[in-house]
């Protein structure tokens, strides 16, 4: 493998660095082993986890391994034995009993996954079904004879907005994919869809009684839709369905509570599928109206799991740009802390965002914990009192700098943000930096190891991530704070923000740049047109016109709350938020970026915004990458996408008193 460094040397009025390329950050975050899909069986004795390994030359790789390990101690063992060629294999789910444990993997079917069944003290695994289609989320039944999972008929691959759109010629209609409820019996491996053919599943759970499962479900297309799925029952002997919930808003995390009379869930505005955040909500299992548990709450609950203790919940959820965890009494709403940290903390199961794995009892745990400071690790105990149980990531270190947490006012809020300091930082010198705003704009930055600001800290850089309104972690009021507003107050939030560390930090005002991705990339777009106090831009994915945007994009169901109105009805508040209305207020240098496959942010939206800067004479250029749709999955791409962004800051930003990142091998 080719390693790129840097030695640089400066003028006086800049630090001396030995700086990352953008090379080498990507070597660091493909040389992080990764864990995914942590399981602490039910009777707390075992723990199992999914480890991503990296290709041979540093490349991410979807192939991996399960291993699983005793929790007294001891060495982990392979469930495919040492030695087996690596594959795909995900979906952890444990046998009541904690026998048996089910995932899925493509071991014997190449691109097919299929369910598989290993017993918990060691000895063969075996594959239990012969399903088509993409398969995800086994969970084992209460009483321990069936797994229902997902199946999505006529897809191999991953299904998600963020993946690559079909390439469509001749007659163009709605992809209708179905996503089923399949049953299988845990003896004989028998399989048996049940929810209806119609209807596209995203999230369930077993009743108490293994009688019914509890699901949110919505017709059409499963991309588009998930805005309005609703809540159903369906059961599992005679097929029949019934509406338990029609929401308010967005709903995830359906839970069925332990007398079975109740399920919980998660219900407010969120923006994309699986980023989940909002009050947390009760209904009676047989219907009726929900009551919020949480109003006012000022943090964004993600995640639930029923305590053995009649009425109490555990839950986690975003607070101030952290992730905390804490417990609620249903019955008088009231909330006991348990954890909070400046680190991001899940299972690394990929459907659930701050998800945990508990044990039987309610007190064991386990977790994937990962921060700006420290690679990620899988960690075992109490909620909050954990301690490693892998080490496999101890020799990394970052090479970024610090990050502080930043709080400040605006409008009267509270807002947060992080600011990450460069790499050897120097407090007698002066640095640029760079806004880094994220998508969503339901989402958060958080304190997690690797991606684009740690990488751009590498570089020399100071980078603000700041979380305005319309944000996790503040309360359901904060993150609503945005509707039929984009653009306007989130704009003076990040600005007020960026007030405050260039005034208590050592920052160049002379040398500030922007960029982000989705809703960061419609941000940077938006704030071109408003404010000239930017030097460089990096716009990806972004969104130029809302009116034309609503036509483009394949998942238009997410606009509606946020703007009140389909653009057909109400296209005035379209056009206030729209940056094409007011571009000929730019004069920044702008680098736009976008895969051509995106129905997220379709490539005509940023094609519209870089053919008004060049008409204007306003420097920038496109990048399209062919085949990558919102989430790029090329490695090439990837790192492309990095180098290119560092080379147009370092042009624009660090100017010829100040060297910019040079590659060589070695």
């Amino acid at each position: 493998m080719t390693i790129l460094r840097l030695l640089a040397a400066s003028a006086a009025a800049y630090p001396a660095l030995l700086l990352a390329s953008p090379k080498e950050t990507l070597d660091l975050l493909y040389a992080t082993q990764q864990f995914n899909d942590v399981a602490l069986a039910p009777d707390g004795r075992h723990v199992a986890w999914s480890e991503a390994r990296p290709n041979a030359d540093h490349t991410p790789s979807n192939n991996g391994s399960i291993y699983v390990s005793d929790t007294a101690g001891g060495a982990p063992r392979r469930l495919s034995g040492e030695g087996a060629s690596l594959c795909d294999e995900h979906g952890l789910s444990w046998s009541p009993d904690s026998g048996q444990l089910a995932y899925l993997s493509n071991r014997q079917a190449k691109q097919q996954l299929q369910l598989y069944l290993a017993p918990a003290g060691g000895g063969t695994p075996r594959m239990l079904t012969n399903l088509s289609g993409y398969v995800a989320q086994p969970r084992w039944s209460p009483d321990g004879r069936t797994i229902a999972l997902i199946n999505v008929a006529g897809m191999q691959a991953v299904a998600g907005a963020v993946e690559a759109a079909a390439h469509e010629t001749g007659d163009v209609a709605e992809h209708i994919a179905e996503a089923r409820l399949v049953l299988v019996d845990a003896a004989t491996g028998a399989t048996r869809a049940i929810s209806p053919p119609d209807t596209y599943v995203y999230e369930f759970d077993w009743s108490p009684d293994s009688r019914q499962i509890a699901y949110t479900s919505a017709k059409g297309s499963g991309d588009n839709n998930w805005w309005v799925a609703r809540l159903h029952a369906i059961d599992t002997a005679t097929g029949a369905v019934r509406e338990v919930y029609k929401p308010q808003a967005q709903i995830a995390v359906p839970r069925w509570s332990p007398d079975g009379k109740q399920i919980a869930f998660i219900q407010g505005l969120m923006s994309d599928a699986g980023s989940t955040g909002g009050d947390i909500w009760l209904v009676a299992a047989d219907g009726g109206p929900a009551r919020n548990l949480t109003p006012g709450r000022k943090g964004s609950p993600s995640w639930l799991h029923w305590q053995p203790s009649p009425g109490r919940l555990l839950f986690s959820e975003f607070v101030n740009g952290e992730c905390a965890v804490g417990e609620l009494d249903t019955s008088s709403g009231r909330t006991t802390a348990l954890w909070e940290g400046a680190e991001y903390v899940d299972s690394g199961n990929g459907n659930e965002e701050l998800s945990m794995s508990i044990a039987a009892d309610g007190m064991a745990s386990a977790v994937v914990r990962r921060s700006f400071d420290e690679p990620p690790e899988v960690w075992l105990g109490p909620v909050g009192r954990w301690q490693p149980l892998t080490r496999s990531n101890r020799s990394l270190r970052a090479l970024w700098g610090r990050a502080e947490n930043i709080q400040w006012s605006s409008d009267g809020l509270h807002v947060q943000g992080w600011l990450i300091y460069p790499q050897a930082f120097d407090p007698r010198k002066r640095y640029p930096l760079v806004v880094l705003v994220h998508g969503g704009p339901a989402a958060l930055a958080t304190s997690a190891w690797g991606g684009m600001a740690p990488g751009l800290a590498a570089e020399g850089y100071f980078v603000f991530e700041p979380n305005p309104r319309g944000s996790y972690g503040q309360g359901e009021a904060f993150a609503a704070a945005n509707v039929r507003d984009f653009g306007y107050g989130d704009m003076r939030d990040i600005l007020s923000g960026l007030d405050r560390v260039i005034r208590d930090s050592p920052i160049d005002a002379q040398r500030v740049g922007l960029c982000g991705w989705s809703y960061g990339g419609y941000m940077t777009m938006w704030m071109l047109t408003q404010t000239n106090r930017f030097h460089a831009a990096m716009a990806g994915a972004g969104v130029a016109n809302w009116q034309s945007y609503y036509g483009e994009n394949l998942i238009d169901q997410w606009m509606i709350p946020y703007f009140g109105a389909s653009v057909y009805d109400d296209p005035a508040v379209y056009a206030r938020s729209s940056p094409i209305n007011f571009i000929k207020g730019v004069t920044t240098p702008t680098l736009i970026l976008v895969g051509d496959s995106d129905k997220e942010c379709p490539a005509p939206q940023s094609y519209e915004y870089w053919h008004a800067l060049r008409a204007l004479g306003v420097e920038t250029k496109l990048v399209v990458y062919e085949n990558e749709g919102h989430a790029f999955r090329n490695t090439a791409d990837v790192e492309d996408r990095l180098t290119r962004t560092v080379k147009w800051f370092d042009d624009h930003l660090r100017g010829a008193d100040l060297p910019k990142i040079q590659s060589a091998s070695r």
